[in-house]
């Protein structure tokens, strides 16, 4: 089920704190992250999987890369899963040793594969091309691969990753050889992975993900390489909607687990779960600046826009909204929640009941941790918002409100153009 949050006359609380007095204090739009719930969700997805079999967990960083975010994982024991350099030294900064750090890019370039190996981290390679060009830049080195498996899921096209034909991993018919090739060329290989999509919630799809893996781990075993782990990806899909049943991490490790112990010789399984750990620990809260009757459709226009929060406009994800200052009052009407983008795709939610919206209400929006300020930009030269971290009824900025002078702080005006 969706995460529920308490009152506390009529204010809704998150970690122990007003939603009311965050914004005041802060600002708005920010995103506010509840710090015990970031590790409880960690503790579950590992504690499900541990029971079974050595468990690596990678938090998919991709999904929000706060610093103070990262500390609380690298505390609680979490790997890494990295997609560009930028990650990688992120990671670094907030304390994490480079061999509890995978990348895993696509499209690497040159440049960007010595700068990681250079630091100490292992690659996962995405293609046979990648695989040629690193045995010139770093020989020898510990390397996995990532497969395309042909089984895709997610809960947009856009996110789906797995199926036969996309960007990402070695093809199928295409993975005996380039195992082969690695070995033939030094490297140290030391496991296989594949990432089926993003926002999964049945086991299905990662069952049959694992046959086709587990199907390799053995063909390749035969080439005289001894895999140590599998990297069955991430993916595990959460619950945004009110009644929306949520994933059963329990089967799913028993079912993943069994079959690895039974059919193979590997001893570790790693998974790269990204929006499990992180989506339901945090809210966007947003301003009503605006209340409008539009005859066919009525519009609560918010301080947040796509600039603050892409996915509903980019995938049609659904956000569960709230009015966090009149919280659990009776519901009058419909509207929709559009923020201040001069785009008429600049939505945050279509059709939610709302107790009679006014200017000054303080909205909150669900599950914002994962791909929330991560995928925020400055369109319409909007400054990027603050980041709260919230823990035993006390709240501490982890990111501070952009400025709009400080957009320009890379520009440079040719001497010919000044005033």
């Amino acid at each position: 089920m969706m995460r529920e949050f308490e009152a506390k006359d009529g204010i809704m609380q998150i970690g122990g704190v007003s939603t009311v007095d965050i914004a005041e204090e802060f600002g708005t739009p920010v995103y506010v992250t509840d710090e015990q719930r970031l590790r409880e969700n960690y503790r579950n997805i590992y504690g499900a999987f541990s029971r079974f079999m050595d468990t690596r967990i990678h938090y998919a960083c991709k999904a929000n890369t706060n610093l103070a975010i990262l500390r609380v994982l690298e505390q609680e024991g979490s790997g890494i899963d990295a997609v560009s350099i930028g990650e990688v030294k992120t990671c670094l900064k907030a304390g994490f040793s480079p061999d509890r750090i995978m990348y895993t890019g696509v499209n690497v370039s040159d440049r960007e594969l010595k700068e990681v190996t250079d630091l100490g981290v292992m690659v996962n390679l995405d293609s046979v091309c990648e695989m040629e060009r690193l045995a010139s830049i770093a020989p020898g080195v510990d390397v996995s691969f990532r497969i395309t498996p042909g089984v895709g899921s997610g809960h947009s096209a856009k996110v789906t990753t797995g199926n036969k034909g996309a960007k990402f991993g070695i093809p199928l018919d295409q993975v005996i050889s380039t195992y082969a090739r690695a070995k033939d060329l030094g490297f140290n290989v030391k496991g296989i992975h594949a990432h089926i999509g993003s926002g999964g919630q049945v086991v299905e799809p990662f069952m049959d993900m694992m046959e086709v893996l587990i199907e390799l781990v053995n063909e390749i075993k035969n080439l005289g390489i001894d895999l140590e782990f599998i990297d069955m990806g991430g993916g595990i899909g959460v619950p945004y909607r009110p009644q929306e049943e949520e994933m059963d991490v329990g089967e799913l490790a028993m079912n993943l687990t069994d079959m690895i112990q039974e059919e193979t010789d590997v001893k570790t399984i790693v998974l790269e779960p990204g929006r499990y750990i992180i989506c339901d620990t945090t809210i966007l809260l947003t301003r009503v600046n605006d209340v409008k009757d539009a005859g066919v459709k009525k519009y609560v226009g918010v301080d947040a826009g796509f600039n603050t929060l892409i996915r509903p406009a980019m995938y049609d994800s659904y956000h569960h909204v709230a009015l966090a200052n009149r919280f659990g009052k009776a519901c009058t009407d419909k509207y929709d929640v559009v923020g201040p983008i001069c785009e008429s795709g600049d939505y945050i939610a279509h059709d939610r009941v709302l107790p009679d919206p006014q200017v000054g209400d303080l909205v909150a929006v669900y599950d914002a941790g994962a791909y929330g300020f991560s995928m925020a930009s400055r369109y319409n030269s909007r400054p990027l918002c603050a980041e709260v971290m919230v823990c035993d009824g006390k709240a501490d900025l982890i990111r501070e409100a952009e400025t709009v002078e400080e957009q320009w702080t890379r520009q440079v005006i040719p001497e010919r153009l000044r005033l």
